[in-house]
């Protein structure tokens, strides 16, 4: 019977056992310290040390009374006159001889009648106990080494154990409702939840659980969100880790940690287990590098074992991420091992409206921030670009000092990340922002009367990210196949800039800020030759791709697929492409001068239009003037002092005030 006053039982792992054995470690510890220091104190009280030259000077006085050899080495005699050093007398003394004691120096000993004595060296428990310190530290070493061990805290000589952490259930939970834009994808894993929740359900109707499940999809679209709100809806155990984890420079860890992983999966099935970017680890093999002994390839080799081998594991359903399904091993890909292969694309118009409010929902909105706009705005961006875009909206806010996000904040940082920070350290001469204008001004004027093309959304001269100037058009709709007409009108948009350099400057002074228009243009061509299929020259064939790719983990050098014939004429038809988009672009510019030069000026002027003013100069129609903010200076009759007021008044800018070179 216990009574109610007894004091709790230390257990192994309670605060009061450690407590014990820190004490105790503590406590050892001072005893080998202060066991060392008496040791190694060479002077004891009471008594001098002598050199053996001191020695042999109080020889010669016949100051030594008597003497006591210790093995020969070692003297500890008496004084008859005490010896005086700092202040302090000494009757007693010891010194150590430089070799053994010799007949020569008992022969003097005994002319000066000093009583002398022998005796063998009694070892004290400091030197007991420093000749044993090794070996007690070395045992005491690897006990500590079995201890941690059993008790898992000592991870530095857990090499083969898995790195998953388990996702308690105290962990804060991300939920199918806070991922939007990935529809397919959450139906597909909701099916997987409900077998775990409920397998009866499906094996009365001969179902199996699904062994695994591959998320595929671009970087940013939320795969790894989706594995994480998998964790939070799943009322299982959820272990989570990267693919980079398995390998490490040591021969069969990542072996030894996917055969732990597995283990740790079939104590807790049914379970759900997450390995992101699972391409570190799942690689093709025989890419020729380390061949067979591969510490990678033994590591995928287990992870195949574990997943569908001769032990099989039920109740283990595994979840991966990668953006490179391509590089992956097929043995990886088939059914049995990864049954289902869950593509999450970028979001429609639909999900990215959800996603933005999804984002906004901790955000303080003003009234007129449309989401709806914004994500009609952002065709083509991820989730993550989407958050982004919310972040950067809160910043400018925060920055204005606004107490709530209004909607030219959301319109700013979707500029921000789609086309770049503002740039205006960057000091630009007259003749370079001249030039910028009409090169800026080409591509939009061809934009404008080329049928088919994207609307316009903005033109800036303004720098941006590493470009001295921005076209930019966004789509009316989500586009998913591009036409013929339409990638030949983006090449002639593209040497827009160009031509427009050659019309105004002359050939002579065209500069270098049509490289990536040019570069852009030539992909494109080439992609129309050699994939599309878009040449009747070349006709319905693949042309080159082998040639395209250095490395994606199948093959390690490159190889020719095709004859040198054949290149030459996807080199003649690249050019001729590309020689015909510009012949296009000169008519077009030659035809539209007007409107290249008034767009031109615009922006010499304003610097950036946007989409409405872009329209008024396409119609032939005159812009709105600008409107400033300006101090003016109001004196009041009626009072006896002047007073100065701000009023923003319109002005018209009859001036190019804009045209100055622009610095912080």
């Amino acid at each position: 019977m216990t009574g109610k006053n007894q004091a709790p039982k230390a257990t192994e792992n309670s605060p009061m056992s450690r407590l014990s054995k820190n004490g105790a470690l503590v406590g050892i510890l001072l005893i080998v310290l202060l066991l060392s220091s008496q040791f190694f104190n060479g002077q004891e009280n009471g008594v001098a040390e002598f050199t053996y030259t001191e020695f042999r000077n109080q020889l010669e006085r016949d100051n030594i009374l008597e003497v006591e050899v210790i093995e020969g080495k070692k003297i500890v005699g008496e004084l008859r006159v005490p010896y005086v050093s700092n202040g302090e007398d000494f009757q007693d003394f010891t010194t150590m001889l430089p070799g053994e004691m010799s007949a020569t120096l008992l022969a003097e000993l005994e002319q000066q009648n000093v009583v002398i004595s022998g005796k063998e060296e009694v070892q004290t428990w400091g030197s007991i106990l420093l000749g044993f310190l090794p070996w007690l530290l070395f045992l005491a070493f690897w006990i500590w080494i079995f201890r941690t061990m059993q008790a898992g805290g000592n991870k530095a000589f857990q090499f083969g154990k898995s790195k998953a952490k388990l996702i308690s259930p105290d962990t804060p939970k991300v939920t199918f409702a806070d991922v939007a834009g990935a529809d397919e994808a959450k139906t597909e894993l909701q099916e997987i939840i409900e077998f775990l929740r409920a397998p009866e359900k499906f094996a009365k109707l001969g179902g199996r659980l699904p062994k695994g499940v591959l998320l595929v999809g671009p970087p940013g679209t939320g795969k790894t969100l989706l594995a994480r709100a998998v964790a939070g809806e799943a009322e299982r155990p959820f272990f989570q880790m990267s693919g980079s984890d398995f390998v490490e420079m040591f021969v069969g860890v990542g072996a030894s940690r996917v055969r732990d992983l597995f283990e740790q999966g079939a104590a807790n099935a049914p379970c759900i287990m997450f390995i992101d970017e699972i391409d570190a680890v799942g690689r093709h093999r025989g890419a020729g590098l380390g061949g067979g002994h591969d510490e990678r390839e033994q590591t995928l080799n287990a992870l195949l074992v574990q997943m569908d081998g001769f032990e099989t594991n039920a109740g283990v359903i595994l979840l991966a991420a990668t953006n490179r399904p391509d590089v992956l091993d097929p043995a990886l890909l088939r059914p049995g091992r990864f049954d289902r292969q869950v593509v999450v694309d970028p979001p429609d118009l639909r999900g990215r409206e959800g996603i933005l409010g999804v984002h906004a929902r901790k955000l303080p909105l003003d009234t007129d921030v449309d989401l709806k706009t914004v994500a009609k705005g952002t065709p083509g961006l991820s989730g993550a670009d989407l958050e982004n875009i919310c972040n950067e909206a809160a910043l400018l806010a925060a920055r204005d000092d606004s107490e709530k996000v209004e909607m030219k904040h959301f319109e700013d940082a979707k500029d921000k990340v789609m086309l770049g920070t503002e740039r205006r350290s960057m000091v630009l001469t007259d003749s370079e922002r001249e030039l910028t204008a009409y090169h800026e001004a080409g591509h939009a004027a061809v934009a404008l009367r080329l049928p088919g093309l994207d609307p316009l959304h903005k033109v800036t001269i303004i720098p941006r990210g590493r470009a001295l100037g921005i076209t930019a058009s966004l789509p009316r709709e989500d586009r998913h196949t591009y036409s013929k007409d339409w990638l030949e009108g983006q090449l002639c948009m593209l040497f827009g800039g160009r031509v427009a350099e050659e019309m105004i400057f002359g050939p002579e002074k065209v500069t270098t800020g049509a490289s990536n228009d040019i570069e852009r243009a030539t992909a494109m061509a080439r992609q129309m030759v050699t994939r599309f299929g878009m040449s009747e020259a070349i006709g319905l064939m693949t042309v080159g791709q082998a040639d395209q790719e250095v490395f994606l983990g199948r093959e390690l050098g490159q190889r020719r697929e095709v004859s040198e014939q054949k290149a030459h004429e996807v080199d003649r038809e690249i050019k001729r492409i590309l020689d015909e988009a510009l012949e296009n672009t000169r008519t077009i510019l030659k035809t539209h001068e007007d409107l290249l030069e008034s767009l031109a000026k615009a922006l010499l002027e304003r610097e950036t239009l946007n989409a409405d003013e872009i329209l008024l100069l396409n119609e032939g129609k005159t812009l709105p003037p600008l409107e400033v903010e300006v101090e003016v200076e109001v004196e009041d009759s009626e009072n006896t002092g002047d007073t100065s007021e701000e009023s923003s008044i319109p002005q018209e800018m009859g001036e190019d005030t804009s045209g100055e070179e622009i610095s912080d």
